[in-house]
């Protein structure tokens, strides 16, 4: 059996763990040949790839980014480009197609499947936005960044009582943004399922500096959060990516401006930015990312193609790739309570 895979879209703490147990578990137990291709998409449709052997990989365990490189081609976008894969996967003698991506990546390994083509996905994301899966790998590292980087802010905000507005990844899903702003201590966490009006947050400002307060205030805030105000989401630009994505990035200036302007407190804006999905993945990520590519190699001794590696429970389990992209999976309105207890 011969296998290839490729990672896609950002990248992402865990994705070496995951090409590591992947390549091992597949060549321990099955005797299979691995191959990379090279930058996602890009690298099947200009035929650029890698030999992946269990001496590449085995140091890999701790090592964020990809060793394969990444991009955000679309296939796709045209027919063509879906044939010359094709042509690669064959030239290259390629029995099972492994994608390890978002639902941009997985998207168009899904389209794959229903072409012919026996693709495997596994979910990566910082995002924790994958439908059918409880966690992707990836998210607990940004957590933990984000999470570290809010604590670190508390020492400036308290030292200069000032209002610190802290921008974090998450386009349509908060779910870094929550679990950082419950985690950190926030005053006040923003998600993109909930817009956020402007009077409610200055007043959560205040009370900050109130009596028998701490003189001083922490806003978390997804960079695609909006508010109530301003009804769009705030852009770096107007350039799109090749799957139609606009450029996030400014929610947190347009959000520190507004309260400065209506409280009349110094603040300032932090933007994480790429840092959240940067480093070595923490030891959560290192056993999670490692359990799916453990069993996507189970996932092709088994010929489950079509799907994709999911975490339900404590048990990972092979789910349709369909069911993986189908739908965002965003902050439910459970979480609305917990946010009022805590940041308040």
């Amino acid at each position: 059996m011969r296998v290839g895979i490729l990672t896609g879209g950002g990248d992402c703490p865990g994705l070496n763990t995951v090409i590591r147990g992947l390549v091992l578990a597949g060549v321990k137990r099955h005797g299979y040949d691995f191959v990379g291709f090279r930058d996602g998409w890009k690298g099947l449709i200009e035929n650029l790839t890698l030999s992946l052997k269990p001496e590449d990989v085995r140091p890999l365990y701790d090592v964020g980014g990809t060793m394969l490189g990444t991009s955000r081609t679309n296939p796709l976008s045209d027919p063509a480009l879906i044939e010359r894969i094709k042509g690669n996967l064959v030239a290259n003698k390629i029995d099972v197609l492994v994608a390890i991506g978002g639902d941009d990546t997985l998207g168009v390994a899904t389209a794959l499947a229903a072409m012919g083509v026996s693709a495997i996905g596994i979910p990566k994301t910082i995002d924790n936005d994958l439908s059918a899966t409880d966690t992707t790998f990836g998210f607990d590292t940004a957590v933990a960044i984000a999470t570290e980087a809010v604590d670190r802010l508390h020492t400036t905000a308290r030292s200069h009582h000032r209002v610190l507005v802290a921008e974090v990844m998450g386009r349509h899903a908060g779910w870094i943004a929550l679990h950082t702003g419950i985690a950190a201590g926030a005053d006040y966490t923003m998600l993109p399922e909930k817009e956020t009006d402007l009077a409610e947050l200055c007043q959560a400002v205040n009370r900050e500096f109130g009596p028998q307060r701490k003189n001083y205030a922490i806003v978390v805030v997804s960079e695609g959060a909006v508010l109530a105000q301003q009804s769009d989401m705030a852009t770096q630009d107007e350039s799109r990516d090749a799957f139609g994505h606009v450029k996030l990035g400014g929610i947190g200036k347009q959000v520190s401006k507004a309260i400065a302007a209506e409280t009349g407190h110094e603040t300032r804006d932090v933007l994480l930015g790429h840092i959240q999905r940067g480093g070595p993945p923490t030891a959560n990520d290192r056993v999670l990312a490692t359990r799916y590519g453990i069993f996507a190699a189970e996932m092709i001794n088994a010929g489950q193609f079509g799907h994709m590696a999911a975490l339900q429970g404590n048990e990972i389990v092979a789910v349709p790739l369909a069911n993986a992209t189908d739908e965002t999976k965003i902050v439910g309105e459970q979480w609305f309570p917990i946010l009022d207890i805590v940041n308040s």
